[in-house]
């Protein structure tokens, strides 16, 4: 994490997310009043501007305790989920491959499949052999 707390590591599981121990802190407000108005405005217009502030500030804070805690769900259900939901998958097809190999139109195809390559072989090792033979006939 940087110093500010978040994690900014693109390929990070955690990239953006605030450390547990931001996510309580206030917005340090006194910075804020603190901080020079801007010329031009008036004492009300910066008065204004420092309650939307103050406002803006503690939605933030109010923010990231909702997302904290929608991310710590989101990894609870994909603990529970991970081995159980893949594990499940892999079965699932293991099973629906077991059942295309038992089929009788799987096993009309492997034989019409395989013959088809024996005869192929065949054929090219005749036209090899042909080949062959008109070679060294030229020599």
């Amino acid at each position: 994490m940087d110093s500010a707390g978040q994690d900014i590591n693109l390929n990070s599981p955690n990239k953006g997310l605030l450390s547990d121990s931001m996510m309580d802190v206030p917005v340090d407000t006194a910075v804020a009043a603190q901080t020079p108005a801007v010329e031009g405005l008036t004492e009300a217009e910066e008065e204004e501007l420092r309650a939307e502030l103050l406002k803006v500030e503690e939605e933030i804070v109010t923010l990231r305790q909702v997302l904290a805690a929608k991310e710590r769900r989101c990894g609870e259900l994909r603990r529970k989920l991970g081995p159980s939901a893949s594990e499940g998958l892999r079965q699932s097809l293991s099973r629906s491959w077991r059942d295309v190999q038992v089929s009788s139109a799987y096993k009309r195809t492997q034989e019409t499949l395989s013959q088809a390559g024996q005869k192929t072989s065949a054929a090219l090792s005749t036209v090899g052999s042909a080949i062959s033979r008109k070679l060294g006939d030229m020599r």
